[in-house]
This record gives C-alpha cells, structure tokens and sequence, in this order.
C-alpha cells in the first residue's frame, strides 16, 4: 500500500519559486511596494521592521533582478529615496503569488 498521489502536481510548483521574492524580508518589500505607486525608504524600513542597511542591502538585489526602480535625489538638502516597483517586478510578484497559491492549493484539506 503506497502513499497516495498528491493531486494536481503536490507542491511541485514550489521548484519554480522566484528565490529573490521568496526570501521574507523581500517578499514583505514587495507585498507593501505592490499596493502603493511608491513609498519611500523611511516608511519602507520602519513598515518592514528592517535596518537601514538590511533594506538597502535587499533593494539593491531587487534593483540588480530590475524588480525595484529606486530614485535618490534631495529635498530641502536632505536625502530622500523613493522606491516603485517595476512592470517587470510587478509580474514577477504575481508569478510568485499564483506559484504558492497551486502549491498551497494542492495540499487539499
């Protein structure tokens, strides 16, 4: 007596996960990015719960994958940075989103 077939390919679609996405600090990024046009750095870290350079640190490997968009420039001589997601990380996090949705789906009740 063998173990039963998962239905509908298991949790097989996990083997297709987007790695960058699905390291947690970056998927709650993009999760707060995917709602709002653009959020800057101060809100991102403090939503986030992350450093200053833990967040820069992972926006820099959503820059380097052309999933962020990051704009520096100053304001009243101050420093100011605005992240937006780009049209390509913005599909990139739907893929993701469906990607776990028949993963999770698939395990039944």
């Amino acid at each position: 007596m063998g173990s039963p077939e998962p239905k509908d390919g298991g949790v097989r679609p996990l083997g297709d996960i987007d790695r960058v996405i699905h390291e947690p600090a970056r998927l709650m990024i993009l999760m707060y990015l995917y709602s709002v046009k653009s959020a800057d750095f101060v809100f991102l870290m403090r939503a986030a719960g992350l450093t200053w350079g833990n967040l820069s640190s992972h926006l820099s490997k959503l820059e380097e994958s052309g999933y962020v968009k990051i704009e520096k420039q100053f304001l009243d001589k101050k420093p100011h940075t605005m992240i937006q997601l780009t049209g390509r990380g913005r599909k990139a996090f739907r893929d993701y989103r469906q990607t776990m949705q028949r993963a999770l789906g698939n395990l039944g009740n």
